[in-house]
């Protein structure tokens, strides 16, 4: 079964896997850093608001809102461009184990053919 999991491994692209990795690991970062910067943001405006005298004009609330809905868009066109990357390096890996998977049922049946063989070739040494 080991030698399934090598195989495997050797069939993975790893030259576009590991030039694809630091972009992966970039815009996680800046996704989950925005989120955080965000939910940052959100905290500090319900605290602005929660005294009467530190209310902020609707006009600035709703610029704020306004800038917020942009930054919530850009993370979620970031978002989809990272599932997408994952996507398709799932679907690489899915293709690279199916090809194995292959492999394994044609090795499978040589092997019983060459175990078939073997088994005639001692029974007919036998009757010699």
């Amino acid at each position: 079964m080991a030698v399934g999991w090598v195989t495997a491994l050797k069939l993975v692209p790893w030259g576009d896997v590991l030039e694809a990795t630091p972009q992966i690991l970039q815009a996680a970062k800046k996704l989950l850093g925005s989120t955080r910067q965000g939910t940052a943001d959100a905290a500090a405006g319900t605290l602005a608001g929660a005294g009467d005298a530190a209310t902020p004009p609707v006009a600035l609330q709703l610029q704020q809102l306004r800038e917020r809905v942009a930054r919530l868009e850009q993370e979620q066109q970031e978002s989809a461009v990272l599932i997408q990357s994952l996507a398709e390096q799932n679907a690489q890996a899915v293709q690279a184990v199916e090809v194995l998977r292959l492999r394994n049922q044609r090795l499978t049946a040589a092997i019983a053919l060459l175990g078939a063989v073997c088994a005639g070739l001692i029974v007919w040494a036998l009757r010699q």
